[in-house]
């Protein structure tokens, strides 16, 4: 029999959308939208958004940002030159805080003027403070001190809705017992709901067939034994 030949999979980037109305709220981030909801009525200029890669803190961010017209920035583009025009809007989101290479001094003293002009800075991370390796006592100190809301580990019920609108952002259409196959054997994570949507995406569309469990199941294997040896 011949070989149908596989179709070319175009690697196109995909804009995640950051709207209020595309974020899912369930038990596992509830607390943390309540709190970013609750903005003005923070108990300090400063709050600490914590999860892990990939679990909604940019889009929480996002929604934030829209809500206080804050601007947002990496940890990384904080220095002492911009510090006065970082604080000077009003409120400020400073993205993977624990990730970035830092200028502690600027940090601190963005921290610092922000308190004494009443701005409110929204700072995301996935570890606590005490994990950073930072070398400023003064800038661990008022990082300890700052409120922090945690996002945990995406239930059930949400990763299968996210899993549903990634399918959906990217146009799939994928039968209800894909989902339920993939959310029963992925890692609790939305980072890799995310990277198995985007395979799925690309395999099926070589193929030139619709997202299966099959390929599902093919393509979890494959990621599964590619975790094992990292």
């Amino acid at each position: 029999m011949r070989e149908v030949p596989k179709q070319l999979a175009f690697d196109l980037p995909l804009d995640p959308r950051y709207g209020r109305e595309d974020f899912l709220v369930s038990p596992s981030n509830e607390q943390a939208y309540a709190c970013i909801e609750s903005w003005p009525g923070w108990p300090d200029t400063i709050l600490l958004l914590r999860g892990p890669r990939g679990s909604g803190k940019s889009h929480l961010a996002s929604i934030w940002a829209e809500t206080a017209h804050a601007w947002t920035v990496d940890a990384a583009e904080v220095t002492q030159d911009k510090v006065p025009h970082l604080v000077s809007n009003g409120a400020l989101a400073i993205e993977d805080m624990d990730r970035a290479e830092r200028d502690e001094a600027a940090l601190f003293h963005l921290l610092n003027l922000a308190r004494e002009r009443k701005a409110s800075v929204l700072v995301t991370c996935e570890t606590p403070p005490d994990t950073w390796g930072l070398r400023t006592p003064d800038l661990l100190s008022r990082l300890r001190l700052a409120p922090s809301v945690s996002i945990d580990a995406p239930d059930d019920a949400l990763l299968r809705a996210v899993l549903v609108k990634l399918f959906v952002d990217r146009q799939l259409v994928v039968d209800t017992s894909v989902v339920d196959y993939i959310a029963l054997r992925i890692e609790r994570s939305l980072a890799k709901a995310s990277e198995l949507v985007t395979l799925l995406d690309k395999e099926a569309l070589s193929r030139g067939r619709r997202v299966s469990r099959a390929i599902a199941a093919e393509l979890l294997g494959a990621t599964q034994e590619t975790d094992e040896i990292e």
